[in-house]
């Protein structure tokens, strides 16, 4: 029904490896993988964790096979480095973020505009904001498996017991991605809700 997404794009991994592990006991229907695998191997991960997911229900292989067979294919395996940062060329791009809370206590819907190098990720995004209007755009993360997860903002903390969180969007779509990963484009809206699940 989702063209073959299942859950998010970093939890697509995890989703592969259960089905295929589990398609026999999956009666009367059988699952489609073909969807899933288009899905993921259009997608350039970031995060480590969502590789460590998906390499083994892409090359078909457990964890230990499938590392060992892709790790002569990383650019900078013969060379011993990554290629430095500074080699490639730095361009700024203008970022819209806005946090709103509708939710509780007292409401507040604050934009601003930053710039920050093209290829950021959205945790840059929220680091120029917070650098720029402290007294609006301060936040805290807490460090995940997943990278940092944002737990607070403008000193509204989600809490489990409320069942709230920090909710990121672009164009009213919840990003798939986390605050660590996402890049955003330039001129591109992003939205901190504050919202429950």
């Amino acid at each position: 029904e989702r063209g073959g997404m299942i859950g998010n794009i970093d939890s697509m991994g995890l989703a592969m490896q259960a089905l295929e592990a589990t398609e026999k006991f999956y009666a009367p229907r059988e699952w489609d993988c073909k969807q899933a695998f288009t899905i993921v191997s259009q997608y350039e991960y970031h995060s480590t964790m969502a590789i460590a997911q998906v390499l083994p229900a892409l090359v078909g292989k457990p964890y230990i096979q499938a590392g060992m067979m892709l790790l002569p294919c990383a650019p900078w395996h013969h060379a011993g480095h990554p290629p430095s940062p500074s080699s490639l060329p730095v361009t700024t791009i203008k970022v819209h973020y806005s946090i709103i809370n509708e939710l509780q206590g007292k409401h507040f819907n604050i934009p601003i505009e930053v710039d920050v190098p093209a290829g950021s990720t959205l945790l840059k995004v929220l680091q120029a904001a917070e650098e720029k209007e402290p007294e609006n755009f301060s936040f805290k993360t807490e460090q995940t498996s997943w990278g940092p997860m944002v737990v607070s903002i403008y000193g509204l903390a989600a809490n489990p017991k409320d069942r709230t969180y920090w909710q990121f969007l672009s164009g009213g779509v919840a990003l798939q991605e986390g605050v660590g990963t996402y890049k955003p484009h330039n001129g591109e809206h992003i939205k901190a809700v504050f919202s429950t699940y």
